[in-house]
């Protein structure tokens, strides 16, 4: 009885999303926290340019082993566990990277990132439409693209300020970070369990398909999505060096405002194209890739940190 009063108790609705949002934006500020610091790993650790594009990359691993390990996971056990699971990886590697001291830690923490992402991102998504109002459950999906998007581009800019302007540069934001993931636990915590827990869950990994019928939407889609995020993985990764080697500037503070921009464009872009339609929304966002990578592209034999930022957001 006092368990199934508590559990009435919870939020639901428009606080439960909002509860929901701060836990989301938090997992997702983990994942690209060490986006700055990544020029001063190579001088502590002793790596060039090369080992730092591999160990941005490994957190590609982490999150599609849990997109195909545990993708259905929250259906048979609930959104909330599977949150909270989520919150614990990206707990451990702020923890991975707080004592760091050589460069297979940073292979670590990445791993448990993207593993805590791969799990955060589908079920916050799905755990905020779920909780939300019936009549708003569009812009509920809405505000979960950006709480995403704004939390990815809140990391660089929070590890960035404090590496530029606090003691302790590579550890200070991994701790603040681990403050962070618990409030989101107790936001999570306090939220209404929207999905019944299966009775013999069946925790076997995701089954890649597609039905025949929806191949070729698909294709066009999976396309542009990959472009997408290929273009956001490589402005994430090559900003800090491009301020660093190109413009002279290792103000990490800087670095965190450069990415903000792309993630902060993203969102907005997000935003917008719930009024464009579907295809549409596909070749402007098509055209507008290209145009921001020319631009950024442009930047580089440019040094111009104007022109960047212009790319950024065009991109974005």
């Amino acid at each position: 009885m006092v368990a199934t009063s508590a559990a009435r108790s919870r939020a639901r609705g428009w606080t439960g999303v909002a509860l929901l949002v701060v836990a989301f934006a938090t997992a997702m500020l983990g994942t690209t926290l060490p986006t700055p610091l990544y020029p001063e790993y190579q001088r502590v650790f002793g790596f060039g340019e090369l080992m730092t594009t591999v160990v941005f990359a490994t957190y590609a691993v982490g999150v599609v082993a849990a997109l195909l390990l545990f993708g259905r996971w929250s259906d048979q056990l609930g959104r909330r566990p599977m949150l909270q699971a989520g919150l614990a990886l990206s707990a451990a590697s702020a923890l991975v990277f707080t004592f760091a001291d050589a460069t297979a830690w940073l292979f670590a923490g990445r791993v448990l990132s993207g593993l805590s992402a791969g799990i955060f991102t589908g079920t916050a998504t799905a755990a905020v439409v779920d909780v939300a109002p019936e009549d708003g459950r569009a812009r509920a999906s809405l505000v979960a693209a950006a709480a995403n998007m704004g939390g990815l581009g809140l990391g660089p800019l929070l590890s960035g300020v404090l590496a530029q302007y606090a003691p302790i540069p590579l550890k200070l934001c991994y701790l603040v970070d681990l403050g962070l993931v618990v409030l989101a636990g107790v936001a999570v915590a306090l939220v209404a369990e929207p999905v019944e827990r299966a009775r013999r869950p069946r925790l076997t990994p995701q089954r890649i398909a597609v039905p025949a019928g929806m191949r070729g939407a698909f294709t066009r889609a999976a396309i542009a999505g990959f472009a997408g995020f290929a273009v956001l993985g490589l402005f994430t990764g090559v900003s800090p060096a491009f301020l660093g080697t190109v413009l002279h500037n290792e103000n990490r503070a800087l670095v965190g405002v450069v990415v903000l921009v792309l993630f902060a464009a993203s969102t907005a872009g997000q935003l917008v194209s719930a009024r464009l339609g579907e295809r549409r929304a596909m070749i402007v966002g098509c055209a507008g890739l290209i145009a921001g990578m020319v631009l950024i592209g442009a930047s580089l034999p440019l040094a111009s940190l104007p022109v960047l930022l212009a790319g950024a957001v065009v991109a974005g």
